[in-house]
């Protein structure tokens, strides 16, 4: 069972996600936005290789829980002010790819609320672990 499209080291793996995940931040890097928070929108893809997220009992334990993802991004958020969204972005990745069963992760960020003439700017980032 793998997802298409994926590569090869990833197609013995499931794809978690969290969509959209909305909080709102101190982040960026000009005056006015250090002066309050700004709606700030996360993505995450977990690749986890099936072998290892597969429940044998249909326990939690067996599989990565999705609270880890968002415990994860709340923890980082709520260390201070961030001024790039690549630093939150790198931070998150880090610390998904540092879980045990996660062989890949793709974190994105989001600032919808930036531009009038667009739906949002952000960066994304993918990595694997070693």
């Amino acid at each position: 069972m793998s997802l298409p499209g994926t590569p090869p080291p990833l197609s013995d793996c499931r794809r978690l996600f969290l969509r959209n995940y909305e909080i709102r931040i101190n982040i960026g890097v000009h005056e006015f936005e250090k002066r309050g928070e700004q709606r700030v929108l996360i993505n995450v893809d977990l690749y986890v290789p099936l072998a290892q997220s597969t429940p044998q009992a249909d326990d939690l334990d067996e599989v990565v829980d999705y609270d880890f993802i968002r415990r994860t991004v709340a923890e980082r958020v709520s260390r201070g002010h961030i001024h790039l969204q690549e630093t939150l972005a790198d931070d998150v990745l880090q610390a998904m790819l540092a879980h045990p069963k996660v062989r890949a992760a793709r974190v994105s960020t989001e600032k919808p609320d930036v531009y009038p003439d667009c739906e949002s700017v952000g960066v994304e980032v993918f990595g694997m672990s070693r």
